[in-house]
């Protein structure tokens, strides 16, 4: 399933679960905003030492498989999920804005859990 991962000066193993709920449990996951929202993903992927091993879209909310550093906090690796999936998604299909008023795609709350 995962791997190791080996850094200088350690090897570690941390997988987080995570289900982040969708602002007003509004239904905004189309199959084309989806697709979109896990291509954004892959792009963090690269950028934050993030490695998502499932990503699962339900019709409110998000379930994320993710393992990372030890340095990356479990906060730390949510907040910029979130906040990157949103401002994306938000400029890429500015239909799903109109349906969440107020201009944000979160709830500010998550369920995070230690996987192993």
């Amino acid at each position: 399933m995962s791997e190791h991962i080996h850094k200088s000066h350690n090897k570690s193993l941390l997988l987080y679960h995570f289900v982040c709920p969708i602002k007003y449990r509004r239904k905004v996951l189309s199959a084309e905003v989806s697709s979109t929202f896990k291509d954004v993903c892959m792009k963090i992927k690269d950028r934050y030492e993030i490695h998502f091993f499932e990503i699962g879209l339900d019709d409110n909310h998000v379930h994320f498989l993710i393992q990372s550093i030890p340095t990356n906090t479990s906060n730390k690796i949510i907040v910029a999920v979130k906040s990157i999936t949103a401002k994306e998604i938000f400029r890429l299909h500015p239909e799903v804005k109109q349906i969440l008023w107020g201009g944000k795609f979160w709830m500010s709350g998550y369920y995070v859990n230690t996987v192993g």
